[in-house]
């Protein structure tokens, strides 16, 4: 018989003081600035990406450049490299077996390991990528891409050293909408397999991200494109051509409380 075993530490490793845990438990707070896509695609193509018992997807997409910094009890601003990151996220609207309709997270890239943990406890399949996006500053300087008419961004993903899209975006001077997972709630996957039966599929789960404090300092529209590279391992490229639809670009915060089932 196993002995009983325990630990203050939220997830590995597990210490006696639980000090060195790569992740402490909710709740986490984000804030950041965003470049956000909305994008078209042939819906029987993003059966390549979603469970059937999910739903099917509907033709319609977002993919999110972000530039976060998150914190848990304020410490981790007075060490910033605990606090920031990037990531590019991917999220697909589908349609629900009940004909609701949500969105849906089939991929997503960090590069920071203690967010890449708390994604995958939510259900969001975080793999390490490096992303580039143009950050807007408030100054009224050429280097600032200040928010106003004909500031252009732009945005890239690799991965493994290989590009896998990028974006450029051109500002209105209009406001803008929330895109994607800003607009609609968004699903993911949770399931860990057991080594001790290799054999065995994991147990799926679907998650819902328990959120509050949701809050933005406004969105600025944009026009936008997007270009998708093949990619030895991943599957973006399975949606085929992508048809960049409305853009927006603006700072958000929300706070993670936990989850719930989907």
């Amino acid at each position: 018989m196993s002995a009983s075993l325990s630990s203050p530490s939220f997830t590995p490793p597990y210490t006696v003081s639980g000090r060195s845990a790569l992740v402490a438990p909710p709740p986490w707070h984000y804030a950041g600035w965003l470049l956000n896509v909305a994008f078209g695609f042939d819906a029987a193509r993003g059966a390549e990406l979603v469970l059937p018992s999910i739903g099917r997807t509907t033709g319609q997409g977002c993919v999110h450049f972000a530039d976060w910094q998150a914190t848990t009890d304020g410490s981790e601003l007075l060490d910033p490299v605990q606090a920031q990151y990037r990531e590019t996220i991917v999220v697909l609207e589908i349609e629900r077996p009940d004909g609701s309709r949500c969105g849906f997270c089939p991929a997503i890239w960090v590069d920071q390991d203690v967010s890449m943990l708390r994604g995958l406890l939510q259900g969001w399949p975080k793999k390490m990528g490096s992303t580039w996006l143009t950050r807007s500053l408030p100054l009224d300087h050429p280097a600032a891409a200040p928010l106003r008419a004909g500031t252009r961004l732009g945005a890239s993903l690799a991965v493994k050293d290989r590009r896998v899209i990028e974006a450029e975006a051109r500002l209105s001077g209009e406001p803008g909408r929330p895109l994607g997972f800003l607009a609609a709630p968004t699903l993911g996957i949770v399931g860990f397999p057991d080594l001790r039966e290799p054999a065995r599929a994991p147990a799926l789960r679907l998650l819902r991200a328990d959120i509050a404090q949701p809050t933005t300092s406004g969105w600025h529209a944009a026009s936008a494109s997007l270009r998708v590279f093949e990619h030895p391992r991943e599957e973006l490229s399975l949606l085929g051509e992508l048809q960049a639809g409305d853009a927006s670009a603006g700072w958000f915060g929300l706070t993670v409380v936990g989850a719930r089932d989907a």
